[in-house]
């Protein structure tokens, strides 16, 4: 049995855990932004108000999270999640990005550059996950920062994702709308102004599913 103040610190942390505000976080899932404000969380009356079932789905999905890793969150002292939820996956500094030599067409890892490490669990046998190297990709990530991308989770307004553009540059940010014929994200050289990117210019581009901060 959870408590109503576990439930809410279990959504504040995973907002963290992923770079965001509470706000931006439902905002990610496809919510209206003020569902999780501290407002919302008790009604006029100072009874607690809890999170719809529905919402907190929403808000795992959007961020790839496993509703044991959820749990873990949610605990006082949280701690890593068990290590059955954990897998080895290719990772590579992002000062090391390559495309040519570091991907194939798909944008599937290859090369022996690739070091395995443990992080979360991700249903797609091709996830990798990027250590991010220096300040290029600030305000998004710093420093330090893991990135676990998978190239066969389904990409929605507001997800973060990873473009490769040719022929041989990477770009990172949030996607803002899609066509057949044109892409445009926010992306950390301008994360207020569009980019427009034709189609022909992307030669594939995958979600950010996770990220330790």
């Amino acid at each position: 049995m959870f408590t109503h103040a576990e439930v809410w610190r279990g959504i504040d942390r995973l907002a963290r855990l992923n770079g965001l505000s509470p706000s931006a976080l439902a905002k990610s899932a496809g919510l209206d932004a003020t569902t999780f404000n501290p407002s919302k969380r008790h009604t006029k009356e100072r009874k607690p108000r809890w999170p719809s079932t529905e919402s907190l789905a929403k808000i795992l999905d959007a961020t790839g999270t496993k509703l044991s890793d959820f749990v873990v969150l949610m605990r006082e002292e949280a701690g890593p999640p068990a290590p059955a939820d954990h897998r080895r996956l290719p990772c590579l500094a992002t000062g090391d990005l390559q495309a040519g030599e570091m991907f194939d067409a798909s944008g599937f890892p290859k090369g022996a550059a690739w070091r395995d490490t443990d992080l979360p669990r991700v249903e797609d046998a091709h996830a990798f996950a990027l250590k991010v190297s220096g300040g290029a990709w600030r305000p998004f990530y710093r420093d330090g920062d893991l990135l676990v991308l998978s190239p066969s989770a389904s990409i929605r307004r507001h997800d973060r994702v990873l473009v490769h553009c040719a022929p041989d540059r990477f770009r990172i940010g949030q996607l803002v709308r899609r066509t057949a014929q044109r892409v445009e994200i926010n992306d950390y050289e301008q994360p207020d102004e569009p980019l427009g990117l034709g189609r022909a210019d992307i030669a594939w581009m995958v979600r950010i599913v996770w990220a330790s901060q």
